[in-house]
This record gives structure tokens, C-alpha cells and sequence, in this order.
């Protein structure tokens, strides 16, 4: 799979989106959120749009796999403000909350540092916070 687009803060690999593509078609329009709480309250949770409310306390990071919104708490984002997250798919059972599980996968993100031109472009754009109304 290509690098991220330049400024981006998450991608995806080819076999997450594989995974994506199979909930979407099942479930419908789908969102993720990383809220960074304990064990598996730190993996990104795959849920049916509009069954899971963005508050004003999540930041959007970007979009994944065309239009699926990818949030993460304001918290956590303090975090990883300066990372780029690439989500993939290991074999396993992850949380019994997100889509996946029953597929015997779980999402899980792999990071890098920003590179100081990616932290410039992305400095020039806050980030988007509060509820989404597409979520």
C-alpha cells in the first residue's frame, strides 16, 4: 500500500480495508473511535454510524477508506497529536463491542512520527472537534 497522503494523520493497509469494505456491505456506513481507555478501550472500535454519539470531547482525524470517519478522544489525540496512524487487521478477538470480532479479526493502529513538513501543513488547519453530523 502507498504511504500516506502528504498532511494526512491515519490510512489504512489493503487487507484493513478489505475488512472495512465486508462491515460496510453487512452493516452499512460505519465510523471508528480511538478513545484510549484501557486494554482494548485503546484499539480503534469499528461502529454502525449513528449508534455510537461523537462528542464535543473527540477530535476527527481524517477519513479512511473514502468516507469512514476515523475520531479519537480529545485525550488520547493529545497523545498522538504528532503520529501518523496507519490501521490494520490481526488475527484475533479483540473487543466484543467493534464490528470486527466476529470475524475473527481485531483492528489495531501502527504508528509513525509526523515529519516536520507534515507537522507545519497540518499546523496550518485545527483540528475538527465536537459531533459530526454524518456520525
Amino acid at each position: 500500500m502507498p504511504g500516506p497522503e502528504p498532511a494526512g494523520r491515519v490510512a489504512m493497509t489493503g487487507a484493513a480495508l478489505a475488512v472495512l469494505r465486508r462491515l460496510i456491505e453487512v452493516h452499512g456506513p460505519v465510523l471508528f473511535h480511538q478513545s484510549g481507555g484501557c486494554c482494548d478501550g485503546s484499539a480503534p472500535m469499528c461502529y454502525p454510524r449513528g449508534e455510537f454519539s461523537v462528542g464535543a470531547a473527540d477530535v476527527l482525524l481524517g477519513h479512511v477508506g473514502g468516507d469512514t470517519p476515523f475520531w479519537m478522544s480529545l485525550d488520547q489525540y493529545e497523545y498522538w497529536k504528532h503520529t501518523h496512524l496507519t490501521v490494520d487487521v490481526v488475527a484475533g478477538r479483540g473487543s466484543g463491542f467493534s464490528l470486527e470480532a466476529p470475524e475473527g479479526v481485531r483492528f489495531l493502529v501502527r504508528s509513525r512520527l509526523l515529519t516536520d513538513e507534515e507537522i507545519g501543513l497540518l499546523s496550518q488547519t485545527p483540528p475538527i472537534r465536537g459531533r459530526d453530523p454524518e456520525a
